[in-house]
């Protein structure tokens, strides 16, 4: 699964700046190769593509969210979420969480009820593996969800899609398989970063990775074949642009994404057996419908969103109905190189990896990120700088802890009291912190330690302690039949989930319902 990894298609070639110039502050410098070689487009959001709109002078935009929202049809996440989240589960908001870096949802509201009321959920999120270091802007989901899990007690499912890295790059590469790109190098790849996760700080009871190539099968694969045919090739060409020209296996990959969000598909980490060689257990022939109860949180970039949006319009058509699944969805990581894009692996100069040396860190900071400032010092001390599209100060907003000292060092930019020197002097400092931890503990991460996570065991977590309750209970709480979508900037929902509601709403009045809606002809996940 590619949650946050993805690489943006748009790479960005920019020429080096320390201070921007009073015009550009707000956008990214100009290209090198010229400006007039970057023609107008709108901003393009989608599992394969991450850019900012280009405007009419060819200036790389900041990534518009509140329009994701509008055109996705999420909801935003508001100070009565984060106030709900602090009432159940009694700890403050995380920081990734109360600075809106996580800043829109589905149905997060209801998974915090079905935790307060019944206990427990599934947490699922991923990595599409390609390359051998992961960067910070990959951290930025497994850090969220290992808050999640270490306050919520529940457990873990960590997917690794070496298979569909494997096939968009072949994809991409008209068919070709190029040197390096091979499926062993994917799984290769897959080993490395499951190292890195677990280097993350990640509680071995209660957390599964594991790759697609080494694990689908069983009830997993009973699941992603039961899905494949609730979804036609239209409506996967409409959400994610496949064509004639798009290989089978690539346009067939994302009902895996999609089932692997299912409970039910991981038997043997809730103590069910699985129907697997050699043993065959005749008790699990049939896939087991109370797992098909749990409802479960999926933290992930906004990106990722239209294959959930296809997922949840399905959940309740699978043979044992799922709850649909809930989404808590975050910005992107600016890239270095300032707002319209995010770090990406096929850079290296658009990202700081886990990998870099406290050196690399530094000269990537002082070289290649994108200030707020002014042209001059003197412009800078007298006007101030600009710290919301400062990449450093960005940077501090994700990885620094401390509220107060945050809000400080943006007043003081702002003011012209601190120079861009200095901000990415605090910059580097932190995240030459964070990395070197990082990098101490991956030390010890061995192969037996990585297969310690990926063994298919049952898993040891205890949920809300004030709540204890079998999965089956937990099943009213997100099954209920949907209220009607609501509109404009807090979202309209799927076209499946305002169908579902016109349904609901049409057999509250008594009136006729066509066949074809009772049979459950399900939306066009195209539709935002």
């Amino acid at each position: 699964m590619c949650i946050l990894s993805i690489e943006a298609s748009l790479v960005y070639k920019i020429k080096n700046a320390t201070m921007a110039s009073p015009e550009a502050v707000g956008a990214p410098p100009e290209v090198s190769a010229g400006i007039d070689q970057k023609k107008p487009s709108k901003q393009q959001i989608d599992p394969y593509n991450v850019a900012g709109e280009i405007d009419d002078s060819g200036n790389t935009k900041a990534i518009d969210y509140d329009r994701l929202i509008e055109e996705f049809g999420t909801q935003p996440l508001t100070e009565h979420h984060l106030r709900r989240f602090e009432e159940v589960t009694g700890k403050p908001a995380f920081r990734l969480m109360r600075r809106k870096l996580f800043f829109s949802h589905r149905d997060f509201d209801k998974i915090l009820d079905a935790y307060e009321k019944y206990g427990s959920f599934m947490l699922y999120t991923g990595r599409g593996p390609s390359s051998g270091s992961m960067h910070l802007g990959h951290c930025i989901p497994f850090l969220f969800t290992k808050e999640l899990q270490e306050l919520f007690d529940v457990p873990l499912v960590i997917m690794m899609t070496d298979d569909e890295k494997y096939l968009y790059t072949r994809n991409k590469n008209d068919g070709v398989q190029k040197k390096g790109n091979a499926a062993e190098d994917f799984l290769e790849y897959a080993h490395e970063n499951i190292k890195d996760i677990i280097a993350l700080g990640f509680d071995a009871k209660k957390t599964f990775i594991y790759t697609d190539y080494e694990y689908l099968g069983g009830h997993f694969y009973r699941n992603t074949s039961e899905f494949e045919s609730l979804v036609t090739f239209n409506q996967a060409s409409g959400a994610f642009g496949f064509n004639a020209s798009t290989s089978i296996g690539f346009a067939a990959y994302m009902a895996k994404q999609c089932a692997a969000a299912f409970p039910s598909s991981y038997p043997e980490l809730f103590g069910y057996p699985d129907y697997r060689p050699p043993e065959y257990n005749p008790s699990a022939q049939r896939r087991h419908k109370a797992l098909a109860s749990i409802p479960t949180l999926i933290p992930c970039a906004i990106d990722q969103e239209p294959y959930f949006r296809i997922l949840r319009d399905r959940c309740e058509r699978m043979t044992d109905p799922h709850p649909k699944t809930c989404l808590i969805l975050s910005k992107f990581l600016t890239a270095l190189q300032g707002p319209g894009g995010k770090m990406s692996a096929s850079d290296p100069n658009s990202a700081i990896f886990m990998s870099d040396t406290p050196a690399q860190i530094k000269n990537k900071i002082n070289k290649h990120a994108f200030s707020g400032g002014r042209e001059t010092a003197e412009d800078h001390k007298k006007y101030g700088g600009n710290p919301d599209v400062d990449v450093a100060y960005t940077y501090l907003s994700y990885f620094l802890e401390d509220d107060a000292e945050l809000e400080d060092l943006a007043q003081k930019y702002r003011s012209g009291e601190m120079m861009t020197g200095e901000m990415k002097a605090r910059c580097i400092t932190e995240l030459q912190k964070f990395v070197g931890e990082f990098q101490e503990r991956r030390k010890e991460v061995t192969h037996e330690v990585m297969r310690s996570y990926t063994t298919p065991r049952k898993m040891e977590y205890g949920g809300n302690p004030r709540v204890k309750a079998s999965p089956e209970e937990a099943n009213g709480s997100l099954t209920e039949t949907p209220a009607a979508a609501p509109a404009g900037k807090d979202g309209r929902g799927t076209k499946g989930e305002r169908k579902a509601a016109k349904l609901a709403a049409k057999k509250e009045g008594k009136l006729p319902v066509r066949q074809k809606d009772q049979d459950g002809g399900g939306g066009d996940a195209t539709a935002s």
